[in-house]
């Protein structure tokens, strides 16, 4: 069942909620709002979804959103951005892409690039979320819960 990168994004807060929300969305390592980890779509992760889909929004990766994430957003140890010249030199990927290709077909993993840090801390979107916010899951009008292959054009505002 594996066959997908799944974004995950924090958009709301734990406060208020109860201990085992909070102790989900520490386990993901989404420690602050707008942050955001890259997982896969397995049983274990769909479940840890669900539980915390009030505070969560959640959609399948393409290329580009990870490319604009990876390139706008990751960053190694000492705040430093990913270069392809640092892929060269210390992995076993020629570029980004190269490295993007082989992560999407579950080759490659974000541990494979040493002092990546695995959270992406992103902005607030452009001109908000959508038209009810962050209250209201994605199926009503708001920003919660899954929103399938739409989670590319959030990032995209908010890389």
């Amino acid at each position: 069942m594996t066959d997908k990168r799944i974004a995950v994004i924090r958009v709301r807060g734990v406060v208020g909620r109860s201990k085992s929300i909070k102790q989900t969305v520490n386990l993901l390592r989404l420690n602050r709002t707008n942050h955001c980890v890259m997982i896969d779509n397995r049983p274990t992760y769909q479940g840890m979804l669900q539980k915390a889909k009030d505070v969560l929004t959640w959609g399948e990766l393409t290329h580009d959103s990870v490319q604009k994430l990876l390139l706008k957003r990751g960053r190694l140890n000492g705040n430093k951005q990913i270069t392809d010249e640092y892929l060269k030199n210390n992995t076993n990927f020629s570029s980004i892409d190269d490295f993007i290709n082989k992560f999407l077909k579950f080759e490659a993993d974000l541990s494979d690039i040493k002092e990546l840090k695995p959270v992406f801390r992103l902005h607030p979107p452009l001109k908000g979320h959508k038209r009810k916010g962050v209250k209201y899951p994605h199926t009503l009008g708001g920003a919660l819960g899954y929103r399938g292959s739409e989670i590319n054009d959030l990032i995209k505002q908010m890389a």
